[in-house]
């Protein structure tokens, strides 16, 4: 499709009286791997549900696929939630399987297939029978990573996606995420971590709700004016100066 993936404009949204997100807005491009970043309260989980049409807008508008997030472009998103949403007593090829008619793949043989070569991805082969209450945290996260793309979404959104995992495993997931982008699709990761934002082609950085910097990571470490600037470094700037803009007003 032509235009942004992804258009957020002035969102708002409160739990009862809090507002977990205050008049947000960004644009996220086609093709990107676009990071979420910030800590625990930063409202980069809230967003996501919202992006995904699970929670609805105080007020203010989003587009995903220039259309807004109903079950209407269901089959066209992916969605690998912080917290694996699987089921424990059947095997990881099941749960796959599932996940694949869930998001509309009613071809059988095609199914099976792309089930095969998605576990295989996920490098869990060895326990495709095996029930997931049987499975390490690691290899439950690989498990959901494989029923959010299963069928190959133009649009992926993965919450903490590598959290748990071990390094060697963190590195595989985040050389398949940079496939998906080659291949055209589109990624929303939210993290807290440095090291995962490092990965993404463009960064927001999220503090209550409330976007304080965006661009790639570069330009975002330029914009400190240091040149030997870490991505944290970057981080505590916009900070800063989003402390002096409140101070200002």
């Amino acid at each position: 499709m032509t235009g942004p993936a992804i258009t957020v404009n002035n969102l708002t949204f409160n739990y009862g009286n809090l507002k977990v997100i205050d008049g947000m807005t960004l644009e996220i491009a086609n093709g990107t791997s676009y990071g979420l970043l910030g800590p625990n309260g930063a409202g980069k989980t809230t967003l996501i549900r919202l992006m995904v049409g699970l929670l609805k807008p105080t007020s203010g508008s989003i587009l995903c696929l220039g259309k807004p997030p109903t079950r209407a472009i269901a089959e066209n998103i992916g969605y690998m939630p912080q917290l694996p949403a699987l089921y424990s007593e059947i095997s990881v090829e099941q749960n796959i399987d599932f996940f694949a008619r869930i998001y509309g793949m009613k071809d059988r043989k095609a199914r099976s297939e792309r089930v095969k070569d998605i576990i295989k991805v996920v490098d869990l082969w060895d326990k495709r029978k095996t029930q997931i209450i049987n499975l390490s945290g690691g290899m439950k996260q690989r498990v959901s990573l494989a029923c959010a793309i299963v069928h190959q979404p133009p649009l992926i959104f993965l919450d903490e996606p590598t959290v748990g995992l071990d390094p060697e495993l963190r590195v595989h997931f985040w050389e398949y995420f940079t496939n998906l982008t080659k291949a055209g699709h589109t990624l929303v990761i939210s993290s807290h971590t440095f090291d995962d934002a490092a990965h993404c082609q463009q960064l927001a950085f999220l503090r209550t709700g409330r976007v304080v910097g965006q661009g790639s990571p570069a330009a975002l470490r330029a914009a400190t004016g240091d040149k030997d600037a870490s991505l944290e470094d970057a981080f505590l700037y916009f900070i800063r100066q989003d402390e002096e803009r409140k101070d200002v007003r």
